[in-house]
């Protein structure tokens, strides 16, 4: 499998520019796919890799959205969002890219290359911020068609058939020549099927196949974030055509913590600290996802300083490690004092007064020279 390091630049692979128009992305593809198509290039691996990988770049810049993505975050932003492409083999491709195929080659090799596969099914999958961190087992439930036990997945009342279609005479494709070039469709007679049903099933109103809950158990792996997609093989539809299933995709969504906020691979803790503990030092307790953890605060510390946990974040799936853990801490004023406590913050206020610090100092000569300037 190639990893992500080891992609090329999707550019580079249609040997375009970074502002290359829709159009000349399509054309460049094309010229790609005429040079590698496996009918010109029976046996050969490499130019099978070479069409998958051109496929791969054609469906992301191809889609506004996805090259958008691409060109901001690079490979890495079409995983963690859920919009890579995901061609398995070059079935793929063709069941994606099918009709530019046909019109490139036509003829009966280019049908028989389109071999169908099922739809893809999506699923929702939410998840705390724990289990996001730690990787889970989670069971989702959806409906996916299943073969009408009634007609068995004819399509046709019980005791009828489906007929075979006069318009393409069975093929489900027709073709239209002009030239040197054939055109390749689907047939609009029978959609594709070769076959038309005259009297349907009143189980499944002649589709062949009735939707059914389905209970499928996820594994997740530690470190997902809002809006990963995770492929399940073979778990989407089935393919009326005989062809193989589609897959599942779970997309994820995180929900917000009370104490945490994410940043990527990062953790944010804001931690209220009081003005004695600011001004003198503290041993703090702090949450971490592994539980407790204490942080010492040196005397001085700042409002809104913020302490570095390296390693205590959250992992990443396609990376080894762990992020940060970011402690903000925020001096907390008290809303209200006792006695006891007014006496002596009233002391230190007059200390302070006495003995003000070269910065304060430097502001107040300034307060005085900006008033002495307005008489």
């Amino acid at each position: 499998m190639v990893t992500m390091a080891e992609k090329r630049d999707y550019y580079e692979v249609l040997g375009v520019r970074r502002n290359a128009s829709a159009s000349q992305i399509s054309e460049a593809y094309r010229k790609m796919a005429l040079k590698y198509h496996p009918d010109r290039n029976p046996g050969d691996e490499e130019a099978a890799g070479r069409f998958k990988e051109a496929a791969e770049a054609f469906e992301v810049l191809n889609n506004q959205e996805k090259r958008a993505i691409y060109d901001r975050y690079g490979h890495a932003g079409l995983e963690g969002g859920g919009a890579a492409p995901h061609f398995r083999d070059v079935e793929d491709v063709f069941a994606a890219f099918g009709d530019m195929f046909a019109d490139l080659f036509g003829g009966p090799r280019a049908g028989r290359r389109r071999r169908s596969r099922g739809a893809d099914l999506r699923c929702d999958v939410e998840l705390d911020l724990l289990a996001a961190a730690r990787g889970t087992s989670t069971e989702v439930k959806f409906n996916r068609l299943t073969r009408c036990e009634e007609c068995d997945g004819s399509g046709a009342k019980p005791g009828t058939k489906p007929t075979t279609c006069s318009y393409c005479g069975g093929r489900g494709q027709v073709v239209r020549s002009s030239g040197f070039f054939s055109m390749r469709s689907t047939c609009p007679a029978c959609h594709g099927q070769g076959a038309v049903i005259r009297d349907p099933c009143r189980a499944c109103h002649g589709e062949g196949y009735v939707a059914k809950p389905v209970t499928l158990k996820v594994d997740v792996p530690p470190g997902v974030d809002s809006n990963t997609r995770l492929r399940v093989a073979g778990e989407g539809h089935p393919d009326p055509r005989g062809g193989p299933p589609g897959d599942c995709y779970c997309f994820i969504s995180v929900k917000p913590h009370s104490l945490f906020q994410r940043k990527g691979r990062h953790l944010l803790c804001e931690v209220p600290i009081s003005y004695s503990q600011a001004a003198l030092g503290a041993t703090i307790e702090i949450p971490t996802l592994d539980g407790t953890d204490r942080l010492q605060v040196p005397a001085g510390t700042q409002n809104g300083h913020v302490f570095t946990l390296r390693g205590k974040g959250m992992p990443d799936p396609r990376h080894p490690g762990r992020g940060n853990l970011l402690v903000q801490v925020h001096i907390e004023v008290p809303k209200s004092l006792d006695a006891e406590h007014e006496e002596l913050l009233r002391r230190l206020a007059e200390l302070e007064k006495s003995q003000v610090t070269p910065k304060r100092k430097s502001f107040f000569e300034k307060l005085r020279e900006y008033f002495h300037s307005l008489l």
